[in-house]
């Protein structure tokens, strides 16, 4: 088993790299916004379905793959920048109006799970810590090294419902606020989506200065 102190080292990595501003909260902070707390916790489900995907990948290799072949690693990054401009832009150009029937509640909740699945996915980000990071706390003394990713995923999406969680109930509990003012809302909806853009062309810079 991983020792507790490798573990709480492990946690601390996590939680910093989670916090900081990226792809990921800026689609929960939206999500929240513009759906409530429900939206923003199916976005939280789906970063985190996205999270459980990276440690197998990185468990099979396919992180070391991505990393040593550039072009690959680069062609992750902008599909997923270009995602979430997608996203952002269709957010921009709503009316910020919100959904009335369960039914279309639910299936929009279904939506945002598989948005949110896709742009931790495409993080090209979560990659490069799946790389660097999380093959350094795997040591074969300390059991079968699958049991070992398991619990090490486990933390990661422990603090990923930690921290994007806050933020979703936090930020989902002005969308009633925001539904009654419709004007209001389109503004949210504009500046949301405006976000989304503006981390997505960050992204793509990122990109672009890794072939100059």
């Amino acid at each position: 088993m991983i020792p507790s102190v490798q573990l709480g080292l492990f946690f601390l990595l996590v939680l910093g790299i989670i916090v900081l501003p990226g792809l990921d909260m800026a689609y929960v902070l939206g999500s929240s916004l513009m759906g409530g707390r429900r939206s923003g916790l199916a976005a939280v489900g789906g970063i985190m379905a996205g999270g459980v995907c990276h440690v197998v990948m990185a468990t099979l290799g396919i992180s070391v793959v991505l990393q040593l072949w550039p072009g690959a690693f680069n062609a992750v990054l902008w599909v997923g920048a270009a995602y979430v401009a997608w996203i952002g832009y269709a957010i921009w150009r709503s009316d910020g109006t919100f959904l009335p029937t369960a039914a279309a509640e639910r299936h929009s909740r279904w939506v945002i799970f598989r948005r949110g699945a896709m742009t931790c996915l495409l993080n090209p980000k979560a990659y490069l810590f799946m790389l660097a990071v999380f093959p350094q706390f795997m040591r074969r003394g300390n059991g079968p090294l699958w049991l070992q990713a398991v619990v090490l995923g486990i933390v990661i999406a422990l603090t990923q419902l930690a921290v994007y969680g806050l933020l979703a109930c936090t930020a989902g509990g002005a969308q009633g606020w925001l539904a009654a003012r419709p004007a209001y809302s389109r503004a949210v909806g504009r500046i949301v989506g405006a976000l989304l853009m503006v981390m997505a062309v960050v992204t793509m810079s990122e990109g672009v200065r890794r072939l100059l």
